[in-house]
């Protein structure tokens, strides 16, 4: 299987399956002489990690990483990179393949069980295998790095629409976020989205959600005009997520309907000497090329495709079949793709940080 690896100058390579015994990723590129702790990389995957609350898989993964290589450890607990790829794993603890038995043979509608199938003539019907979201976590620790190769910049992440409900942004309040299972920046969607979660829950079935990722402190100047913008490769890592169904960077589909006054984001001198931006419809990137401005990207993840109704499908063998999907599986997987989403974005960041080193020879300054 091909096709594992992400990223130029920082490059990502994940590897492992739901239910083997590990997963994890190489990160190839990082700059040597970086320090860190474990617990660097530790608090991004406790954000991800299953059953935290009622509204998630209840799959139970302690999810600890461990840096096999690429460092050099100090006396006081911390680590400097040494510049060599660096290696990342996380043991599985709690698979319960016998939970798919029935499905072995079975197509699951809304899975990847028959295009996998159909591309590699085999497929790892245990919780999808390599296709499973369960390999994300091994990208939040790649993320973890990326994080440590950009000073002063700032990732976070989300939550802002379950199913129809959507937050209201004049009540956004970062500070709000890690106070409820949901990454909700308004604390009063909280109390709705339990409400609409549990009955979803309850019935066995699936909903959908929007997340938004934003990193501040980026300068200006990274990406390029054409083949390599800087919103193209966001939306790409965006995109390689499992169950997202649609991007938009800034305004997105939205600039679809207003006007060019409207769209435009008009800029002043500041007093600092600076270009000053009025707005931010473009997202931080204009013609590929960050301005400065926080980069905002928004993704859409589709319901979760594990659901206790019965399904119209097929099996290998081409007969027909209804399947209803057993196992431990996410009311709503856009909860916990949040740190999913900050880590991709992390991941692009850093390799135009690394790349516009490259090219320019600057190291650039807020």
């Amino acid at each position: 299987m091909s096709h594992n690896s992400f990223g130029h100058l920082f490059r990502v390579t994940t590897w492992g399956e739901s239910h083997g015994p590990a997963l994890g990723a190489v990160v190839d590129g990082c700059p040597p002489g970086l320090r860190f702790t474990l617990e660097d990389i530790q608090v991004w995957l406790d954000k991800r990690k299953p059953g935290q609350s009622r509204f998630v898989t209840q799959r139970r993964e302690d999810d600890l990483v461990k840096v096999l290589s690429g460092v050099m450890p100090q006396e006081d607990g911390s680590m400097i990179t040494t510049g060599t790829p660096i290696s990342l794993m996380i043991e599985n603890t709690d698979q319960r393949s016998k939970d798919y038995g029935e499905i072995a043979h079975q197509y699951r509608p809304g899975h990847a069980d028959y295009t996998y199938d159909v591309k590699y003539g085999i497929r790892d019907y245990r919780g999808g295998g390599r296709s499973s979201a369960r390999e994300t976590a091994a990208r939040v620790a790649a993320g973890g790095i990326a994080r440590l190769v950009m000073p002063g910049v700032t990732i976070r992440g989300a939550l802002v629409q379950i199913g129809t409900h959507k937050i209201d942004r004049n009540n956004w309040d970062w500070a709000e976020v890690g106070n409820n299972p949901f990454f909700a920046p308004d604390p009063k969607i909280v109390p709705v989205w339990e409400e609409y979660l549990d009955g979803i829950r309850k019935a066995g079935s699936s909903v959908g959600a929007v997340v938004e990722v934003v990193a501040e402190g980026v300068p200006a100047g990274l990406g390029a005009p054409i083949y390599a913008k800087l919103d193209q490769d966001i939306a790409s890592l965006l995109m390689s997520i499992n169950a997202v169904k649609g991007v938009e960077i800034g305004n997105g589909f939205g600039a679809a309907e207003i006007t060019g006054e409207e769209n435009a984001d008009q800029m002043r001198m500041g007093n600092d000497g600076k270009p000053l931006f009025l707005s931010n419809h473009a997202g931080g990137i204009l013609g590929g090329i960050s301005t400065g401005e926080p980069i905002v990207a928004r993704f859409a993840i589709k319901p979760t495709s594990s659901i206790l109704t019965e399904r119209q499908s097929i099996d290998a063998e081409g007969r027909n079949v209804d399947i209803r999907t057993k196992g431990r599986h996410d009311p709503c997987v856009g909860i916990r793709a949040v740190p999913v989403g900050e880590a991709m974005l992390a991941c692009a960041l850093a390799d135009h940080y690394l790349r516009d080193r490259g090219q320019t020879g600057r190291q650039r300054e807020r």
